[in-house]
């Protein structure tokens, strides 16, 4: 995740999809019902997802584990009244207590949206966010779907694995959270990512693809819901503390 291609990369695929208002705000709408209280962000990145939050008037912490996303956040957000803050946060810090004591157990919701994918040691990824909770806490988790979809795309941004939700709910009960709702999301998504990163071997998403796929997703909302959330390019478990 560390080197420069990949941050290259993962910035450019930020901007693409922060151009593609609909899919960000479906993403929002679909994790809103389980966002309570006081919540905390991991890797908000260019805060496409976290401006939706602020705009419904939740108390909100941002973070990322790089500074330059920290400082562009700051700059952005800096005047929303509900804004709790903006810190850099690294989710596998070897000495995770101590850095960040003052933010465990002190938060509703965690969510952490296109994150753990990036992380080696997963079990300790989740545990950590876990910590971040208060007692009864919800943690939030989206991750890519199916590892048969691993493609140029998943190397380009620096992912370790794709998950099912039977792998990650197995993720969630080994850290003793209860899973209290898992579906999956964007079912046309898949056809993208396989044509572009699996066939064609792009590096990122094309711009004018996701540009033409924003206009229809009231149409892909529909589809979501006709197949039942049963299939989808991403996978969402959110757990209970």
């Amino acid at each position: 995740m560390g080197n420069s291609v990949t941050d290259k990369i993962g910035k450019k695929t930020l901007d693409v999809i922060g151009e593609a208002s609909q899919f960000n705000k479906w993403m929002f709408e679909t994790i809103l019902p389980f966002s309570k209280g006081k919540i905390l962000e991991i890797g908000s990145g260019l805060g496409n997802i976290s401006t939706f939050f602020l705009e419904n008037e939740n108390e909100i912490l941002l973070t990322d584990l790089r500074t330059e996303y920290c400082t562009l956040l700051q700059d952005k957000f800096s005047s929303e009244p509900n804004l709790l803050g903006v810190d850099q946060l690294n989710l596998i810090h070897p000495d995770f207590n101590n850095v960040y004591k003052d933010h465990l157990e002190n938060y509703d919701t965690v969510f952490a949206l296109n994150v753990i994918e990036h992380i080696k040691d997963e079990n300790l990824a989740i545990n950590n966010c876990k910590k971040l909770l208060k007692a009864n806490g919800h943690l939030i988790i989206l991750v890519p779907s199916y590892q048969k979809l691993y493609n140029k795309f998943d190397e380009e941004l620096g992912h370790f694995r794709r998950y099912t939700q039977k792998n990650l709910h197995e993720l969630f009960l080994k850290n003793h959270l209860t899973v209290v709702h898992k579906q999956y999301f964007n079912l046309i998504g898949i056809v993208g990512w396989y044509i572009s990163g699996s066939l064609m071997k792009k590096e990122s998403i094309p711009s004018n693809q996701m540009k033409v796929y924003d206009k229809l997703v009231p149409i892909w909302q529909a589809l979501d819901k006709l197949v039942q959330n049963k299939i989808g390019l991403s996978t969402i478990i959110i757990g209970r503390k």
